[in-house]
């Protein structure tokens, strides 16, 4: 993740900009993509039958569990809260959660293939209970709402995959 409006990546093979700072592990359940939309029915006077859909809303969502606890893990969980340090000790004052928009990316390896996702803007806009357990990993569960940009874009996906290139017309 990185501060908003940072350097993207362009591809699925170059490098992370500078400012992107790892999250680390998460679980092995993986990040989960949602895509949810609201639609209205429209209905014709003849007979009620739906003649068309309008959306009324939209929204993309990944949802992961970090399963470290570090400095970028636990800012995202508590959002607005800063860790500072001090003489080798630090400390999280947890504040009231307030806006934290940023910038998100996944690297995913499918079998052979690569695939890289963007988001440009997003948002931790839920997060789980946490449990703290002798036995288990401590686990923040984490879930980014990608926003629109101006050209209603709200993820990339890239990849080094054959399979993704585009046929060309006949």
């Amino acid at each position: 993740m990185a501060p908003p409006k940072s350097k993207l990546p362009t591809d699925s093979t170059s490098g992370w900009d500078a400012a992107f700072v790892d999250i680390g592990w998460i679980s092995d359940d993986g990040i989960t993509e949602a895509n949810s939309t609201d639609a209205s029915e429209i209905k014709g006077w003849q007979g009620g039958q739906t003649v068309r859909k309008v959306i009324s809303s939209s929204e993309m969502t990944f949802q992961f569990t970090a399963i470290e606890t570090n400095k970028t893990v636990l800012e995202l969980y508590h959002k607005g809260s800063k860790v500072t340090s001090a003489s080798g000790k630090s400390v999280l004052a947890i504040k009231a959660p307030g806006p934290d928009r940023r910038s998100f990316g996944f690297d995913v390896i499918d079998g052979n293939s690569h695939i890289r996702i963007v988001v440009p803007d997003g948002e931790v806009t839920e997060t789980g209970d946490i449990t703290y357990k002798g036995d288990e990993a401590i686990a923040y569960e984490l879930t980014i709402t990608a926003y629109p940009g101006a050209d209603g874009t709200v993820a990339y996906k890239y990849s080094d995959d054959p399979a993704w290139v585009a046929t060309p017309a006949a």
